[in-house]
């Protein structure tokens, strides 16, 4: 699948100019477009995505699934939240929980937890770029606390800093049971090996 709208265009860092606008990926479309990734490469027929209500501010959870062909057929106390069918009887459940991973899945009998970040990917201000590569060291921390016994991801825009981050920490995740998927502005995923 090929998503032209996970990136969001905001006018420039003050002093920038005009006509280069920042991009961001916010930790919202980077879970859907995780999760639709594991629909494309894993046995699964649900997918849980857990969000928080600012999340449900950055991106249109509904209205994300809907163009894509998910209709609502469940609702939940939040108006962002609830069950998501599409035609092949796949699932996504958007349920906001706190202590749950950003998203879960089911493969072959192993849960797949990811941990996801977002961030600025374009833009002339460097200190908003290096937020990146603390938001990985950061979900990596955070996968580290889990209990061992699932599959773990910990899933980032793909930028230069998070390749080069990605890379570094790749051997010692991977000595731990920790992936890291980075996803590209398109939606592609692609794994960091160690």
């Amino acid at each position: 699948m090929d998503f032209d709208d996970l990136i969001v265009e905001r006018p420039p860092t003050a002093g920038a100019p005009a006509d280069r606008p920042d991009r961001h990926f916010y930790e919202g479309a980077v879970m859907l477009a995780y999760a639709m990734h594991l629909f494309r490469t894993e046995p699964v027929r649900e997918v849980r995505i857990h969000p928080d209500g600012q999340h449900a501010q950055q991106i249109d959870f509904p209205g994300w699934l809907e163009k894509r062909g998910f209709r609502r057929i469940a609702t939940a106390r939040s108006a962002f939240a609830g069950t998501f069918e599409d035609a092949d009887g796949r699932r996504i459940v958007i349920h906001p929980q706190s202590g749950l991973s950003d998203v879960t899945a089911e493969a072959n009998g192993v849960t797949i937890e990811a941990e996801c970040k977002g961030g600025t990917i374009e833009t002339r201000h460097p200190g908003r770029l290096s937020k990146l590569d603390k938001g990985l060291c950061e979900i990596v921390g955070r996968l580290m606390m889990r209990a061992p016994g699932t599959r773990q991801v910990a899933v980032m825009p793909a930028t230069e800093v998070t390749r080069r981050v990605g890379r570094k920490l790749a051997p010692r995740c991977a000595a731990s049971g920790i992936r890291i998927a980075l996803v590209g502005d398109r939606g592609e995923v692609e794994d960091v090996e160690a």
